[in-house]
């Protein structure tokens, strides 16, 4: 890692994180219903869910990361960003083979993405704060993947239904996290209103 990346980025890259959150959430919060409705009774509305999930934190990792000063300057989110996309094609060819392939994928994928979040979360505490969710957050996906893998080897054929709580519990840490930035600004706003 460069020292560029240790940098604090300007304000308005931190006001991003936000509707950031926010989107992230809803993301979540709308794929987990309709994994728990929809995608239990259709298959390939199941498998399509599968799919889209980690081509969807590909592509908000490309733009957070971009928002942020680039791809180059925020180096574990360029890796989480690599191993999403890769992991939207493994999952298509695992669909293909079997759902205990699917989840040995998401579990790998669950593992790597929390260390990457993880990694972003202690970077972005410095200049940002209250990332303590996303850190929490990372540490978990990380552990929830070591189960999946654990699990793909059991003889009993998975669901989605397996992987939508890990959705749930990311829209719940993405959802926090927005919710104390919010609070921490409006702190911050406050604080500097009486000193005026």
């Amino acid at each position: 890692m460069t020292s560029t990346s240790a940098q604090p980025i300007p304000a308005q890259g931190n006001a991003w994180l936000k509707p950031y959150y926010f989107s992230r959430a809803a993301f979540s919060a709308v794929w987990v219903l309709t994994a728990f409705t929809v995608g239990q009774s259709m298959p390939g509305v199941a498998a399509a869910l599968l799919l889209v999930y980690p081509a969807w934190d590909a592509a908000a990792n490309f733009v957070d990361a971009r928002r942020h000063g680039g791809l180059q300057r925020n180096f574990p989110q360029s890796l989480n960003m690599i191993a999403s996309a890769v992991t939207a094609v493994a999952v298509a060819i695992a669909l293909g083979i079997s759902m205990n392939a699917v989840l040995g994928v998401f579990g790998v994928w669950a593992v790597l993405s929390g260390l990457f979040q993880l990694a972003t979360g202690v970077r972005r505490w410095k200049y940002a704060g209250a990332q303590w969710a996303m850190i929490l957050s990372g540490a978990q996906s990380a552990l929830a993947g070591a189960f999946f893998v654990k699990q793909a080897y059991a003889a009993a054929v998975p669901s989605i239904t397996v992987v939508a709580p890990y959705a749930a519990f990311g829209a719940f840490y993405f959802l926090l996290s927005a919710l104390w930035l919010t609070v921490s600004d409006m702190r911050r706003r406050k604080a500097a209103a009486v000193q005026t």
